[in-house]
Formats: structure tokens, sequence, C-alpha cells
């Protein structure tokens, strides 16, 4: 299937490849030069411009849209919707404000141009694991691009299947098991993503206080019999095997741990991406107590002025998961 990719950074690159791996046409832009080359060479199909994207790929064209949140995906929308013609489809890849989607889908419902809103998990390990997506619109234009979301997911891999999945056919969705979801309308795959990161701010700060705390067992504020000197990475390892709080958050910063026992490397400045921020909005709207999320939020807030050990856990994970470099510490 074709497909058009705007957007070669981290993730949008590493989609391209595991398109083209699994024969797919990929059209590539972005507004670095470099990265076009780079992926051109490796089979991609490179534009100078998005009009030339847009002219290159035949009809109907599905256009994927792999930018920062905010005015950059704004941009590019309105661009394409001038290009674009009646049964083409934009695909937002980012992390959108799910508001944005509805408003979007309807302006260009105008023009007859589909769009799918797709939240992406699985950062920049995801050319190899897969990417988790969930996915909004029109359940149609969904159906016609389930050759591209089936690539781009894990599939059922190694994982166990939930007990009593079979004896639920026809009220639970097939592609869930393999890693991507239709969820609804305009919005829904955006708003399933906000919250899916509001409860990853959770379980990192959970493991972060975690890991504080054992590494300040040794305080000689602490009776000292009442003192332990813990391998906080063998910890880590440990509780990868078996443990009800393993997890890949666990892996990772099991990963960290081994590198950087005192996790110098990081400042523990740690930035928030927006959707954490989104996720409280929506439980304000809705009424809904979401008192550990918030409070992980704050952390964060709160991080950028004092650095504690649980900070700089939080950090390495970021890094870990997605490349996310903060502020060295003295920066």
């Amino acid at each position: 299937m074709q497909l058009g990719m705007i957007g070669l950074g981290r993730m949008g690159a590493n989609m391209v490849r595991r398109l083209m791996r699994d024969g797919h046409q990929c059209f590539v832009f972005d507004l670095n030069p470099d990265n076009v080359r780079q992926i051109e060479a490796e089979g991609a199909i490179a534009a100078r411009s998005i009009e030339d994207l847009v002219n290159k790929m035949e009809k109907p064209r599905a256009i994927w849209i792999m930018v920062p949140a905010g005015a950059a995906t704004e941009q590019t929308v309105d661009t394409l919707s001038i290009f674009m013609s009646g049964g083409d489809t934009i695909i937002d890849g980012g992390n959108s404000h799910f508001k944005d989607d509805v408003r979007r889908a309807k302006s260009l419902s105008e023009k007859g141009i589909h769009y799918i809103d797709v939240g992406t998990s699985g950062g920049i390990w995801g050319a190899e694991r897969g990417y988790c997506l969930m996915i909004g619109g029109e359940k149609e234009v969904f159906e016609h691009l389930n050759p591209v979301f089936k690539t781009l997911s894990p599939g059922r891999g190694e994982i166990e299947r939930t007990h009593g999945r079979e004896s639920n056919p026809e009220s639970l969705s097939v592609t869930a098991e393999d890693g991507y979801l239709y969820c609804g309308p305009s919005g829904s795959g955006h708003f399933v993503k906000m919250v899916h990161n509001g409860i990853e701010y959770g379980l990192m700060q959970a493991y972060a206080e975690g890991f504080d705390i054992m590494r300040n067992a040794i305080s000689t504020e602490l009776p000292e019999e009442h003192r332990f000197d813990l391998n906080l990475a063998d910890i880590a390892e440990v509780w990868r095997r078996g443990s009800v709080v393993g997890s890949w958050l666990l892996d990772l910063t099991a990963m960290a741990l081994l590198e950087n026992p005192s996790l110098s490397k990081y400042s523990g400045f740690v930035q928030d991406s927006g959707e954490g921020r989104w996720t409280i909005q929506a439980a304000i709207e809705e009424a809904v107590p979401a008192d550990v999320l918030a409070a992980s939020l704050f952390t964060r807030f709160r991080s950028r002025q004092e650095h504690t050990y649980a900070e700089k856990v939080l950090s390495a994970m970021r890094h870990k998961f997605g490349g996310h470099v903060e502020r060295p510490a003295g920066g």
C-alpha cells in the first residue's frame, strides 16, 4: 500500500522503515533534507515539498503526519488540505489534543478529505517492537488503512491471551490483541492516548519514588541496625522476573541503573509533553478524581526547581523509552 510520511524524526523514520520492510511503498518529506536523503537511500521515494509529495502519490492518497503537536501539525494539515483531493486521508500520528482532531475532521470533511487521529506509543524502539496504535475517525477509512496499521503494530507475539476473550468474540475487537484498536469517532484515538500518557506519568512516578526510598535506606539519619545498602540495579532486575510490578518501564529502569547506578548523567529536570496536563483537564471536566495522575504531573513541575534521585529515575526512563534528552546537570 502507498503511504506518505511527513516528519522523519525519531519515530517517523522508523515507522517508514518498518512499513518498507513489509512491502509498503513510502513517500517521504521532512524540513531537514538530510533526514530525507537518509531514508531515501533506504528505499523511500523522496519529495522536495508537501505539494511534491502529494503529486507523486496515486489517488486516493493517505498521508501520515509525524510532527510536533500544536502549530507544526496545524500548519501541515492546512498545507495538505490545499493540495489533497476528495477521498484522500490525512493521518495525524502525533500527540494532538483530541478537541483539535474533532475540529479538523469537521473542517476537512467539507472538502471531502478524511481525517484519522492515531495515538502512537512505542518510542524509539518501535521499529523493532512495533507501535501500539489507538485510532479514531471514520470506521470505513480505518478499515481501508488496516494494512498500514497491521504492519506498524507489534502483533500478538508471545503475550499470553487474556483469559475469557475467546468466549466474547463478537463484543471485543480482534485487532486489540495485535496492538492496534479502532476506538471510535474523530478524537477518540488521541483521547485514549492522552489518558495512556497520563497513566504513564503515574506509573513512572511510583517507580521513581520507590527507588528513591531504597536508595536512601542507607541514610545516617536512620538507626544503624535499620540501614540497608541496597543494589538498585539488582533489585530492578529481580523485579523483572515474576514480580507483579514487572513492566517495560521497569525493564528500561533496570537498563539505566545497570549503566549508571548513581544516575549522575541525568539532572532530574523532567519535562512534560502536554498529555498529562490534558488528562487532568479532562478529569476536571468529567469530575473524575485523579489524585495520582495529578500529583505525578505536579512533581514534574517541581523537578525543574530541585532535583531528587526519584526525578533522575524519571529522566532515565524518559531517555530510555523515547530518547528524550533532559537539561544536563548544571545546565
